[in-house]
């Protein structure tokens, strides 16, 4: 990847943007300390026999980022999120020197969010004020649960002790952090839910990510399905999690995702808002816009291989321009999580199509009851629409 691949995307295309989207920075760091029996994302446990090559695979994060600074050259980029695996097995030195790397080749706006997730079952007590003063500004706590039967049940490494000592240091180290929890677990009741809730609540979290549990393919779940919660019980939950939030103000601003505003994560708001990312590391996804495209890469999965390649200059291994026709969906898909909706503007110009692309579809869900949209051109999922998300996202599919 190089000044030839830029040209080669800048070619004409099918769409029009009026101007590039926010840019943000995702770095893969795929090893954990054990590969939890749900878990789909591109993580493999590192055995501990030899030493993590942190090193060899900072190298090829950098080669990856020389490689793609072609393609996005001169754009600012406005977030920075690590995310694994379990980042925080890599050493605070390291990461220092991965972001100094990156300020050196990308520039990053004044006050970047810079994100790094964090497993309490690496937690020791300097670490988290050593990524601190790397450069690291705000903290993802994985902790799943609070609760050690529900916590085996699910293979975390850590237990509820070490899950609230994570989270005390770093709320002693970081203006804001977030707690992640899961609901719907094996074995799980309201009740213990609550228990959960509460002492998430208790730790102040200005941000919190609340996922269900769901056996993905491919994983030991999948093969070994536990009994799980049924779905009036999962809705149950939910609600719960919703009241109890909001009564501490914290807000539902997405679908998973409860914040102090000032909290929110403008990480994944650039998601949600179709904003583009370059990703690098072992199995990264990323999405880039050009003037009359917008293209998807995705790098190599397996990390000895991802190191190689990316170290000959070659980390991507599959690109992709999305289609006009897609681009309503993968639009929708994103912007319909946010509770607040969406400007319809922002529809083009972050698509480079016309309002017309999804006007009737619009027309249908309001007509369902599942959008409202305003005078001002606001959409917004309705209560009944945030609900039913996954089938108002699905009106949006190509015919």
């Amino acid at each position: 990847m190089n000044a030839d691949a830029a040209i080669h995307w800048q070619r004409p295309g099918d769409i029009r943007l009026p101007h590039l989207p926010p840019l943000a920075l995702y770095i893969h760091l795929p090893w954990c300390l054990r590969k939890c029996p749900y878990c789909d994302f591109n993580s493999h446990a590192w055995a501990g026999t030899e030493t993590l090559p942190q090193q060899r695979y900072l190298r090829a994060l950098l080669a990856d980022l020389d490689a793609s600074v072609p393609l996005v050259w001169g754009r600012p980029v406005v977030s920075v999120f690590i995310g694994g695996g379990t980042p925080s097995l890599f050493d605070p030195d390291v990461v220092g020197q991965l972001l100094s790397e990156v300020r050196a080749r990308l520039p990053l706006v004044p006050g970047a969010e810079i994100t790094l997730e964090a497993n309490p079952g690496t937690f020791e007590r300097q670490r988290f004020a050593a990524y601190r003063d790397a450069g690291v500004t705000r903290l993802s706590v994985g902790v799943q649960s609070f609760d050690d039967q529900r916590l085996a049940a699910i293979g975390r490494v850590h237990d509820a002790a070490q899950a609230r000592a994570a989270v005390q240091e770093a709320a002693r180290h970081f203006e804001t952090f977030n707690i992640d929890l899961m609901y719907a677990l094996p074995g799980q009741t309201v009740q213990d839910l609550a228990r959960d809730v509460d002492q998430a609540l208790a730790l102040q979290p200005p941000h919190l990510s609340v996922y269900h549990l769901t056996i993905e393919p491919n994983t030991w779940f999948a093969k070994h399905p536990p009994p799980l919660p049924d779905d009036d019980t999962a809705y149950a939950m939910l609600d719960l999690i919703t009241e109890r939030t909001a009564a501490v103000g914290l807000q539902r601003y997405e679908v998973s995702s409860y914040a102090r505003r000032e909290h929110r994560c403008r990480h994944n708001l650039n998601y949600w808002q179709f904003g583009d990312y370059l990703g690098i590391g072992a199995g990264a996804h990323g999405k880039l816009s050009f003037a009359q495209r917008i293209v998807r890469q995705v790098r190599w999965r397996d990390p000895a291989r991802y190191m190689d390649q990316a170290l000959q200059g070659q980390p991507v291994a599959q690109q992709h321009e999305v289609a006009a026709s897609d681009l309503p969906f993968e639009f929708m898909l994103n912007a319909l999580r946010l509770r607040e909706g969406f400007a319809l503007r922002l529809f083009s110009e972050r698509t480079g199509l016309p309002i017309t692309a999804v006007s009737t579809t619009i027309d249908a869900a309001v007509a369902r009851g599942w959008l409202s949209v305003g005078d001002d051109g606001w959409v917004a999922p309705t209560p009944r629409g945030f609900d039913w998300l996954s089938d108002l996202q699905a009106l949006f599919l190509p015919g």
